[in-house]
């Protein structure tokens, strides 16, 4: 035994992904490509999937004939104002007819880039939720990308916990069970003050100063998260429990072994039990 200046509390973790994206169609249309599947890596800006772009085209077509002719509509008008053929009011409506048309045009060319979903950041396809030649409606899930790189933990705290969490005195490490000789330091990146159940509270640790080229974490990887708090109580000494004797007679006792080697039993007693 030996009185103790710290507490250290251990609990089961889980690495999660620091950033993690539904990705889906502006648009509706049926899917003629999805060119990635479960756990492929993608880098920043390649194409994961297209919509046939059939109908916008159809449409780009369309609007631009309509700005065309909106154009020719306007040069004439100004030749006509100029020679006073027609009202200022009447030229001014044709210029605001004009910019509709060249507004339609210039949206229904951006539709194009709304066929295509793009990868946000580099990163590893966690899900797809559509195939291909498939019709799916706008802002449906059609892919789930997320980063590969992790230095997110979480796991679940007790209630009794939540009071120390803020402290500036508690600190965090992490053991990953992939390299269990090893203690990461952490910080407390956010926790939940309520519940919606009776499992606890869920605690979001970040990892700092890791060596990626050395260890790399991803999300998914067991570990177990330390929590390290100071004793609040001065002359608090903590046991395992296995050093508790308590015989049918009652009473609690340890057995100390004393400066000349003797050992003698000592009554003591039990606050509380740690985890």
């Amino acid at each position: 035994a030996r009185e103790a200046s710290y507490e250290q509390r251990e609990f089961a973790a889980l690495t999660t992904a620091d950033d993690a994206v539904n990705l889906a169609f502006k648009i509706s249309g049926r899917i003629v490509d999805i060119g990635v599947a479960k756990g492929k890596r993608v880098k920043r800006g390649e194409v994961l999937a297209r919509l046939d772009e059939h109908d916008v085209e159809l449409q780009v077509n369309a609007s631009k004939a309509t700005y065309t002719e909106a154009l020719q509509r306007l040069e004439r008008g100004r030749r006509l104002v100029e020679h006073n053929a027609i009202s200022q009011q009447e030229f001014e409506s044709l210029e605001s007819s004009a910019e509709q048309a060249r507004a339609a045009y210039e949206n229904s060319i951006a539709l194009l880039s709304d066929t295509r979903i793009v990868a946000p950041f580099d990163g590893v396809v966690e899900r797809t939720y559509a195939d291909a030649y498939e019709r799916v409606s706008s802002g449906q899930t059609i892919i789930k990308l997320v980063n590969p790189i992790s230095t997110t933990v979480g796991f679940t705290a007790p209630e009794s916990l939540l009071s120390s969490l803020d402290k500036e005195s508690t600190r965090f490490e992490v053991i990953m069970d992939k390299w269990p000789d090893i203690r990461f330091e952490a910080k407390i990146k956010s926790y939940a003050r309520t519940s919606s159940d009776a499992l606890g509270f869920p605690v979001s640790l970040r990892l700092v100063g890791v060596d990626s080229n050395k260890y790399q974490i991803s999300p998914g990887m067991t570990c177990i998260a330390v929590v390290i708090t100071p004793e609040s109580k001065s002359g608090v000494i903590t046991l395992p429990l296995t050093a508790i004797y308590a015989p049918m007679t009652g009473g609690e006792y340890v057995w100390v072994v004393g400066e000349d080697s003797r050992v003698t039993k000592h009554r003591v007693e039990v606050k509380r039990l740690t985890e």
